[in-house]
């Protein structure tokens, strides 16, 4: 008995020695993380050591170390702990600097900063990625292409503007729309003087007319006049809207028609009703003044209309037809900054038919 004894208090203190050293191993295990990056409930933190433990396992760079990382910092960010999130993937890619998934760490940093309301440091973090890291696709999305059109949401400077709509259209043709790149790549081009690359832009965008884009109701008519001026003579055009208001009045009391025509815009002139405001320009090209004039004495008021300004003005005229007896001549500034020649001068850009309202 005394032997059974021996052997079975043996047999004890070998199982108790084991849960010993078993438990002091899991602990001396984990001793290497910062209790800092520890947080939240018990289950939180027994999980958070777990999974720095198996982080500690893995193999540096490899498919799996991510797939851990990206556990612990999808964690973080479940549980609003930013700054340790932002604290951790830092530690991660300045530790690790050769790591092929530091694109992807960047890019959650970025996305903590812009949770933490601090937004221009997710823009420099953006940029970062698309100017040092090799492009990345997590879930058969490009990473690149994330940042981009980030960036393009948080800047207001043009020139980076045009640099990042550049990048999505020379990158990224085939997963972006077109459209509203090409047309908001002329629109910022515009505000950074270089006209002639609007333009190029414009003609990019003709072919994507119909195209929705929000804040810009006539995209496609803009669009088309912008490119139809630039590639026109430009001669019907007047130094000053004395000039070309007195060549319209001449011809009008001399009753030519042809004269008048001369003065028409042979770009985008139109004519419309006043209730036609709003929608695209009804395009006369072969428009006839000849059969409204023809045996008619055409008036005109000797002022403008008092809603003239300085860019553009509305000259009253009557005895054009029984049915459309009244029309308002549209007189506008020309804005063409590409050609400091015909920027500011003058056209007569289109007709408004009926009273005025």
């Amino acid at each position: 008995m005394d032997m059974l004894k021996k052997h079975k208090f043996l047999l004890n203190f070998l199982l108790i020695l084991t849960i010993f050293l078993t438990s002091a191993s899991c602990v001396i295990e984990a001793s290497w993380v910062d209790p800092y990056y520890i947080t939240g409930t018990k289950e939180d933190q027994a999980r958070f050591r777990e999974l720095f433990t198996l982080l500690r396992m893995e193999e540096k760079g490899s498919e799996d170390e991510f797939a851990v990382i990206r556990e612990i910092a999808a964690s973080y960010a479940r549980l609003g702990e930013y700054d340790r999130l932002i604290h951790f993937l830092g530690g991660e890619t300045i530790g690790n600097p050769a790591n092929p998934y530091n694109a992807f760490h960047n890019l959650m940093i970025a996305y903590a900063y812009i949770q933490q309301g601090s937004k221009p440091i997710a823009a420099l973090y953006f940029d970062l990625i698309i100017k040092n890291y090799p492009d990345l696709i997590i879930n058969d999305e490009s990473i690149h292409l994330v940042c981009l059109r980030n960036l393009i949401d948080l800047n207001d400077d043009p020139e980076r503007l045009v640099w990042y709509y550049n990048e999505m259209i020379n990158n990224f043709s085939d997963k972006i729309d077109l459209g509203t790149a090409y047309f908001m790549l002329g629109q910022i081009r515009e505000q950074v003087g270089d006209w002639n690359g609007a333009i190029a832009a414009y003609t990019s965008y003709l072919p994507f007319s119909g195209t929705i884009i929000q804040g810009f109701p006539n995209a496609d008519q803009y669009a088309r006049q912008q490119v139809d001026f630039s590639r026109s003579a430009k001669d019907w055009t007047f130094e000053s809207l004395p000039r070309l208001r007195a060549a319209v009045e001449d011809a009008l009391d001399e009753n030519d028609p042809f004269r008048l025509m001369r003065y028409q815009a042979k770009v985008n002139f139109f004519a419309r009703s006043w209730e036609q405001m709003d929608v695209e320009n009804i395009r006369m090209t072969a428009f006839n003044l000849a059969q409204f004039m023809y045996g008619n004495k055409i008036r005109y008021e000797r002022t403008l209309d008092a809603s003239s300004n300085a860019t553009e003005a509305f000259l009253r005229t009557t005895g054009w037809s029984i049915s459309l007896n009244t029309w308002y001549l549209y007189f506008r500034k020309i804005n063409f900054p590409q050609d400091p020649e015909i920027h500011g001068r003058w056209e007569w850009a289109g007709i408004y038919y009926g009273e005025k309202f």
